[in-house]
């Protein structure tokens, strides 16, 4: 390794960008040199093309500046530059505001830069429309419709994770900029980039990019606190520089005696880490005295852990405050080992100890894992392993474990170390299990496996017999006591657990438990609706009738109708009534020629003046000519479904099921002006209709988010979701949406009823 000098870094340590009002030829030669820094191929021919492109489609726009537009995707793409990503997503941040901004489409972008570019941008665009904060108190609207955003954005995140990178970029010279825009959006995009992106910057590791979002977002929501940091820390710049300078040399000699390579340098904590500190221990600067950093970077891991026992053998060390993140390391696989130490002087200071390896990935996060090579036939393949994507399915579960959207939205915004508060525990054969703070056996003994769980009626805590609320603490050693003859979780242990697995297993238990009771209490409510009204119940329980039932109303099998209508989704009768129907339909009375003759005679004219007319939405009516059709919102009919027309007064023809509540309690006074109706293939072929559905399912952490992402996946445009639960613990969502069919529709629940703790589903009926 070469011989690196070791030094005291007194900057802010942030990505370069570039100045302001620079010459933009300038710029994009100052990008080109970055590139070249780093990616192994000489064909910058892409890049060069996208900065043409740009060029000509910006250049009629300037920033709220002055300067050219071109400016602001060429900063972006230095950003990612500086993240050494590859040239699509160097070219995707130059692109990235021409489909948005100018006359180029999505196509434009395939044919000169292909499906891979044009992905990029398209994502980064559908994040640019995207709201995601509002000025003031928050209503639950405006939680509703931000957390939604939010899940869009995972979304989008979820289809490539350089889509965020980008957006990340670009927030970062926007911020960069900030002094341009009006004070209330100084504040509007500074709390919103404080409380969503470091958060996102954070979870991919990108401390690059955190720490200077957090210092500009700092800024302009405090500035008095921001400059008077500044300030009081350039007083005694010279003072501090001498002392850490003293350090570093001091760990520098006793490294090289010690035979390690290494690169030592000391920093200055950014503005906000020491702000935060200053904060939660109510502190003021000069109580702080861990202001710096100490940063020692070695080639191998065992030089990590030799270079700490030299370090520890110099200074005395804090007790408490040295963690080992390369053993155990945290959620976006930060790894280092940190200490705290007591100086000559009697100063504390932290060190840092590293490889070169673990250091580029908490500078880059998961940047690091986008390195591409040129391989030999000139195709691009990932140098990287595939287990490193862990991260991208990280994400994803991050998305997938929020529950409803104030829990979703606090994670993000209460507490920017996400995840700090963790306990690492053994299990008897010394596997570590890295669970929530304040977790408990149960929440162990579900993260073995589920049947632990299920089975588990005590534990022990390093050999001793402790209580299943017993919290668990760094460094424990817990073996899980079960039992076959355990009847399985108990309902309180839902307000035990601390973990979203142990959570939604203990629900699926329950789930599956239940579902035996509400099928034989099913099968108690048919059987005594049909004694009741002396129906011959053998005679409708044929299987053509009840798989129409179930085709009907989206059902797999008959013991989910029967688990429906024991747990209240269905009612018994409109099962009966709709197998009636069917039976009837196959067993009609024949009639005699005498009263054939008769019908006709009655109807004969009728039927002449009540011809068919077809509508615009597809729906043809018999009745009177000229009156306008709309659908009832009580039931939300769509193509397939079985319908009706009722002549309303002064509003035309209003169509519904014929399963709808309102139809079915009719007065007999009313039910004269009841018209025959059917669909028909509507004038337009993608003609859209509402649907309106009811999920009943055990609530868990992630629901929402699981439903959400079903229905997107589906293509489905969600008009609006409210959600309530239940004292039992039982989640009712009402959504209503857009489809195309019935068909559609029953594919949707069948979806939906895939996902886990989903008990049934119900489309609405009045």
């Amino acid at each position: 390794m070469a011989e690196e000098k070791n030094e005291v870094i007194f900057d802010d340590g942030k990505i370069r960008g570039s100045q302001e009002f620079v010459n933009p030829e300038e710029l994009y030669a100052e990008l080109i040199q970055r590139v070249r820094k780093y990616h192994p191929s000489d064909d910058i021919s892409m890049i060069e093309k996208a900065y043409r492109v740009a060029s000509e489609a910006h250049k009629d726009q300037l920033r709220k500046s002055g300067e050219p537009y071109i400016i602001h995707p060429l900063n972006v793409a230095i950003i990612l530059a500086d993240l050494e990503l590859d040239k699509e997503t160097i070219v995707a941040g130059i692109l990235h505001d021409v489909v948005e901004d100018t006359t180029m489409t999505e196509e434009d972008l395939v044919r000169e830069f292909g499906a891979d570019v044009a992905l990029l941008v398209d994502g980064v665009t559908k994040l640019e429309k995207i709201p995601l904060s509002g000025g003031g108190e928050q209503s639950d609207a405006k939680l509703e419709m931000q957390a939604e955003n939010l899940r869009k954005m995972f979304l989008a995140m979820a289809k490539d994770i350089r889509v965020i990178m980008i957006k990340l970029a670009d927030r970062l010279h926007n911020m960069r900029t900030l002094k341009y825009q009006k004070p209330e959006s100084q504040q509007r995009i500074a709390k919103e980039t404080l409380e969503i992106y470091c958060p996102i910057a954070h979870r991919l590791g990108i401390s690059k990019i955190k720490t200077e979002l957090d210092d500009l977002s700092l800024k302009y929501l405090e500035p008095e606190v921001y400059y008077d940091l500044v300030e009081r820390i350039a007083v005694r710049k010279s003072v501090r520089e001498k002392y850490i300078q003293s350090i570093v040399d001091e760990v520098s000699e006793h490294i090289a005696n010690a035979g390690i390579k290494a690169k030592i340098d000391g920093r200055v904590k950014h503005f906000f880490s020491i702000y935060k500190k200053m904060r939660n221990q109510n502190k003021t600067l000069d109580q702080i005295y861990d202001l710096f950093a100490v940063r020692i970077i070695v080639d191998t891991v065992k030089d990590c852990y030799a270079a700490l026992g030299v370090i520890h053998e110099m200074y005395k060390p804090i007790p408490g405050r040295f963690k080992d993140y390369i053993a155990m390391p945290k959620a976006n696989m930060y790894q280092s080992l940190h200490t705290t130490l007591i100086g000559s002087t009697g100063q504390p200071f932290e060190i840092q100890i590293r490889t070169f390896e673990m250091h580029k990935a908490a500078e880059y996060g998961i940047a690091a894992h986008w390195k591409y090579k040129e391989a030999s036939d000139g195709k691009h393949v990932e140098a990287q392993e595939e287990e490193k994507l862990v991260w991208l399915r990280q994400i994803l579960e991050w998305q997938r474990d929020m529950s409803d959207n104030r829990e979703f939205m606090n994670l993000l915004k209460n507490d920017l170390d996400l995840f700090a508060d963790n306990v690492y525990c053994f299990t008897p054969t010394g596997e570590v299990k890295n669970l929530p703070a304040g977790s408990t056996p149960i929440d162990f003994a579900y993260s073995i496996h589920s049947a632990v769980g299920n089975k588990m009626v005590g534990a022990r805590v390093n050999g001793r017999l402790v209580t299943i609320d017993y919290e668990i603490h760094n460094g424990d050693r817990i073996e899980i006591i079960t039992s076959q003859n355990s009847k399985g979780p108990s309902r309180d242990w839902l307000n035990v657990v601390k973990s979203t697995q142990a959570k939604n297993k203990i629900n699926q238990w329950f789930k599956n438990e239940l579902k035996e009771d509400n099928i034989a209490r099913g099968k108690e409510l048919v059987n005594a609706y049909c004694k009741a009204r002396g129906i011959n119940l053998s005679e409708l329980l044929k299987a053509e009738y009840m798989e129409a039932v179930m085709r009907k109303y989206g059902f797999r099998d008959w013991d989910a109708v029967l688990a429906a209508i024991g747990h209240g989704a269905l009612k018994e009768g409109q099962i009966v009534n709709k197998m009636q129907e069917f039976y009837d339909r196959d067993h009609r009375r024949e009639l005699s020629n005498e009263e054939v003759l008769q019908n006709i005679a009655e109807s004969g004219a009728n039927l002449a003046k009540m011809a068919p007319r077809k509508t615009k939405s597809g729906i043809v009516v018999r009745g009177i000519a000229d009156l306008s059709v709309r659908f009832s919102k009580c039931c939300s009919p769509v193509p397939g479904d079985e319908i009706v027309g009722f002549v309303t007064r002064g509003r035309g023809v209003s169509i519904h099921r014929t399963d709808c509540v309102n139809v079915m309690n009719l007065p007999e006074i009313e039910r004269a002006r009841i018209i025959d109706a059917e669909w028909q293939a509507p004038e337009n072929a993608e003609e859209k209709y509402v649907a309106e559905i009811k999920i009943f399912a055990d609530n868990r952490n992630g629901l929402l988010a699981d439903i959400s992402k079903a229905m997107t996946e589906k293509n489905i445009n969600i008009l609006s979701m409210n959600t309530r639960t239940s004292k039992q613990g039982v989640a009712t969502l009402q959504t209503t949406f857009e489809i195309e069919s019935r068909e559609e529709l029953n594919r949707v629940i069948d979806k939906i009823r895939g996902i886990e703790s989903v008990r049934d589903i119900e489309r609405t009926t009045g």
